[in-house]
């Protein structure tokens, strides 16, 4: 399994909420969590063959950035 990090703008639970079912959608993502405690918002992303540039599409597509990190 691998793992990818992103800087995101989600700024709270609500955007979280927002991007859920998007990601929840997403084929090869077994888990996905978004620390909201820190000032960066970083989304972690777990599952086999990860595809980075469909992750930042979608939170894109739903009014968001993430950048890798």
């Amino acid at each position: 399994m691998e793992t990818l990090k992103f800087k995101t703008s989600l700024k709270c639970s609500g955007c979280v909420a927002a991007i859920q079912s998007k990601m929840d959608e997403l084929e090869n993502v077994k888990k996905w969590e978004v620390d909201l405690t820190q000032p960066v918002k970083i989304l972690t992303v777990e599952g086999d063959h990860l595809n980075e540039e469909e992750i930042i599409k979608t939170l894109k597509d739903a009014g968001y950035s993430a950048n890798k990190m």
